[in-house]
């Protein structure tokens, strides 16, 4: 799962990824720097965190994210 949204703080976007597959949980930020993290349930707990829609020029969108989030946090999978 894969999720790429404008930001109001970069040129580039900031790119979120859920990787069961390749065992890969990771942001890339606007600013290119990145966080890293060893389960997706670390990486959500971070972006709730440390994002808020106010951030992102879509809001709709990271809504739209967090719902999947939520969804794969009672899943176990984005299906």
């Amino acid at each position: 799962m894969e999720f790429s949204l404008c930001s109001y703080d970069g040129a580039l976007p900031v790119e979120i990824t859920i990787d069961d597959d390749n065992g890969r949980y990771t942001i890339r930020k606007s600013d290119r720097s990145g966080e890293y993290f060893n389960s997706p349930y670390e990486l959500i707990a971070w972006i709730k965190t440390h994002f808020n829609e106010d951030e992102f020029c879509h809001p709709q969108e990271f809504r739209g994210m967090l719902a999947k989030l939520a969804e794969y946090e009672i899943n176990g999978t984005y299906f």
